[in-house]
């Protein structure tokens, strides 16, 4: 029996184990390629900067293709000319159209970093942080034309604690998504794989976080904030203002104490860090940025700067 070639689509951290499962499969695939997002500036001196899967494909002597729209025929036609039998993304970042949607054999997956149908979209991790689930996970799915919307495959959840970030819970479901790409993948390619259609009526979706997202209101309860910033660290960082100027919180914790003040008050400075009064509840700010400076922990900001019990974060 010959291989099975797959093209591999994929551009961020989350899609590097997914594409080293495939590499490791020699037996049952040959990867033919690797379709990835064009080279981006980075950092304040803008340095151009390949995806990490470019990165990782590299290293291997594969095809890289750098597309900046795959849906146009140039990149159509380099697609179709490889002659994919499966074609495999993750967190790709673009729409595949139709005729590369039609021309695998066994079709086009995506390792999807949700509960389908819950969190459909480029945003899944957070969202499910910021909303405080108890549960996430990763989908393997068929690609459709909508968005996130195809026949799973295989789905398997794990808990988010309440020590998890989008950080920890990334590498987590980077890693559990090639674990059920292994899992799936024999019973792709020898016809035996059983499809599960999605129940649209429970769908939810995770768009793209915008700044408005990231942005703190104080009245809201002190464990809707501790959320917000797990779900938002360590990219982009929930902010608020100080003096005018943004300060990110990277880190906070919730205090078992009833509130005292308006919410964005300071309530006291202690070792542990600053004391927020929330809507519900008080918030520990525990590690942050001033505008123009570094993460650092909170106490180090304190040391040397005049804040005290009574200020006021927020606009």
């Amino acid at each position: 029996m010959s291989k099975a070639r797959v093209l591999f689509m994929g551009t961020p951290d989350f899609a590097v184990p997914s594409l080293r499962l495939l590499l490791e499969e020699k037996d049952q695939v040959e990867v033919i390629g690797v379709v990835t997002q064009p080279d981006r500036p980075k950092g304040r001196k803008k340095v151009l900067t390949p995806p990490p899967v470019k990165v990782e494909a590299i290293k291997h002597d594969l095809p890289v293709f750098q597309p900046q729209k795959l849906r146009s025929e140039e990149a159509i036609r380099q697609v179709l000319e490889l002659q994919p039998d499966l074609i495999v993304t993750a967190a790709y970042g673009q729409i595949l159209p139709e005729p590369v949607l039609n021309a695998p054999k066994y079709g086009c997956i995506n390792v999807h970093a949700s509960l389908l149908p819950k969190y459909r979209g480029g945003a899944p991790i957070h969202h499910a942080i910021i909303n405080g689930e108890k549960e996430t996970g990763v989908t393997i799915m068929y690609m459709v034309k909508a968005l996130d919307a195809g026949d799973m495959l295989l789905q398997r959840a794990i808990p988010i604690t309440s020590g998890d970030n989008v950080g920890t819970m990334h590498d987590k479901l980077a890693n559990l998504g090639a674990e059920l790409l292994k899992e799936v993948l024999p019973s792709i390619l020898d016809g035996t794989v059983q499809a599960v259609p999605q129940d649209d009526e429970q769908a939810t979706f995770a768009p793209n976080i915008t700044r408005e997202d990231e942005k703190i209101d104080w009245e809201r309860t002190a464990q809707e904030l501790d959320c917000q910033i797990r779900g938002l660290c360590p990219w982009p960082v929930a902010y608020t203002l100080w003096k005018g100027k943004p300060f990110k919180i990277w880190k906070a914790s919730v205090v078992n104490e009833e509130t005292q003040g308006e919410p964005g008050t300071v309530i006291r400075l202690d070792a542990d860090g600053i004391v927020v009064a929330t809507g519900k509840g008080l918030l520990r700010l525990t590690e942050v940025q001033p505008s123009g400076k570094k993460p650092m922990p909170t106490r180090q900001f304190i040391n040397g700067r005049q804040m005290k019990a009574g200020d006021r974060f927020g606009d």
